[in-house]
């Protein structure tokens, strides 16, 4: 059951909503510096949420570095700093030095002032498709530093950056109980496909495609124990199809119709837009982000 929003809660108790919800939510929570002193709890769903009791990854590790440091987003459940560091010796395994790290969740999670619709409730772990070359990398290199693409500029297949070791690393990723799906670029899934047997079902459907992710793969756990107001997602009818992988004509019609749509007249009127997170209000959000906002 989705958690009763801020708003809801004061209109069946016929209250009028205070100043603060009327305040986008990103600034509230964007200006939060620290976690609260809570009890680590995931709440709402990953892009209408906020998360208590959060802790940080430390900024550099013996087998990853945090990068963007500025932008304060190194912070997560305590099952996503596990699952990264666990992540980044599997990593090494496989012939990488570690991992870079890019954005997983403010210090307080909620919608944020710049980027990501998701990454609000700790659960969200960016990872560089970049092999580190270095773990001692300065402050000023992890603002400059880029990832690299490993997919081609018409979006169909993957580059020469694309290895072997990408494949034993998100392999490796998505085999892990705690994930719940893992977003790469279409042409990374199709790659992947290519070469997958049976026995790869049952890792591979957590693998999806999704636009924005040939820089980086965009890890999602789920919901993790004691986070009852947690929403994790629910199966697609992809994962049921073709034995659960995922490699079927919906993945195809991404590098077809999504890159190139066919032409058709429009005969209903364009849905309605969609409000970004960046344009919610603390009155948009589960009941109990207001407690985790105003927690020492």
């Amino acid at each position: 059951m989705r958690a009763p929003t801020l708003g809801l809660i004061l209109a069946l108790i016929g209250l009028p909503l205070p100043a603060a919800a009327q305040a986008l939510a990103n600034q509230l929570f964007g200006a939060h510096q620290a976690p609260s002193l809570q009890t680590p709890q995931a709440i709402g769903s990953y892009a209408n949420g906020c998360a208590a009791g959060l802790v940080r990854l430390p900024e550099t590790g013996p087998t990853w570095q945090a990068m963007r440091l500025s932008r304060n987003r190194n912070w997560g459940h305590p099952e996503a700093i596990a699952y990264v560091q666990d992540l980044s010796r599997t990593a090494t395994q496989i012939g990488w030095r570690g991992l870079y790290v890019g954005d997983i969740s403010q210090p307080r999670g909620g919608p944020m002032t710049s980027g990501h619709a998701s990454h609000q409730i700790g659960l969200d772990i960016d990872i560089w498709m970049r092999p580190p070359h270095r773990l001692d990398l300065s402050r000023a290199e992890r603002e400059s530093l880029s990832s690299i693409s490993v997919r081609s500029a018409d979006q169909r297949s993957v580059t020469s950056h694309w290895t072997p070791q990408h494949h034993a690393l998100l392999r490796a990723a998505a085999s892990d109980p705690r994930v719940d799906r893992i977003f790469v670029a279409a042409a990374v899934k199709l790659e992947m496909c290519r070469t997958a047997t049976r026995a790869d079902t049952p890792w591979l459907q957590r693998i999806r495609p999704a636009v924005g992710h040939n820089y980086h793969f965009h890890v999602r756990l789920r919901c993790p124990a004691g986070s009852s107001a947690c929403q994790t997602q629910s199966p697609t009818v992809a994962e049921l199809s073709n034995g659960g992988n995922g490699c079927d004509d919906t993945l195809q019609w991404w590098v077809t119709d999504f890159l190139d749509p066919p032409r058709r007249e429009r005969t209903e009127p364009a849905p309605p837009r969609r409000r970004h997170p960046r344009e919610f209000t603390m009155a948009d959000l589960p009941g109990q982000c207001a407690g985790v906002l105003n927690s020492p």
